[in-house]
This record gives structure tokens, C-alpha cells and sequence, in this order.
């Protein structure tokens, strides 16, 4: 593997995991700053990890299985997004 090529795929490996680890962000502020106490923010903390482990298992699942440029390049390209344009004329 060339040096791009690895550096595309580590690229990939990032895009895919941080989809999980944003929504876990997302829903552990959610929680944390709803009603800022030390709990919550145990509870928040704990599903920002999830959400960072299940992104960092999921990211390494899919570059070991098919490669990440060629998962995140199919996800990507939607072809019914393709022809929006001419369906609305």
C-alpha cells in the first residue's frame, strides 16, 4: 500500500468514526446541560465513550473488511440524489 493510499484510508477511518462520536457528543450534552449536575455529567461522559468506542470498532471493522475510501465513497454516491433536479421539472 502506497503512502497516499494509506493516508486516504486513515482520511476514511476518521470520517466513519466521528459520525458516532459527534451523536454521542450530541446526546450526552444534551443530557449534561439539561440539568447540570455531577451525575449527569458521569452519564454524559459514559455515551460520548460509547459513542467513541462503537465509532473506533465500526471504523476498523469496515477498513479491515473493504476498505474505508471504498465505504465512504458507496455512501456517498446516492444515486436517487442524482436526479432531484430533473424530477422536479
Amino acid at each position: 500500500m502506497s503512502p497516499f493510499d494509506y493516508f486516504t484510508e486513515v482520511v476514511g477511518w476518521l470520517q466513519i468514526a466521528a459520525f458516532p462520536l459527534s451523536v454521542g457528543l450530541l446526546v450526552g450534552a444534551g443530557i449534561y446541560f439539561s440539568d447540570p449536575t455531577t451525575l449527569r455529567l458521569v452519564i454524559g461522559i459514559g455515551i460520548v465513550l460509547i459513542g467513541l468506542v462503537t465509532g473506533i470498532v465500526f471504523a476498523t471493522r469496515v477498513w479491515k473488511k473493504q476498505g474505508t475510501m471504498h465505504f465512504v465513497s458507496r455512501e456517498m454516491a446516492s444515486p436517487e440524489l442524482n436526479h432531484a433536479e430533473e424530477d422536479k421539472k
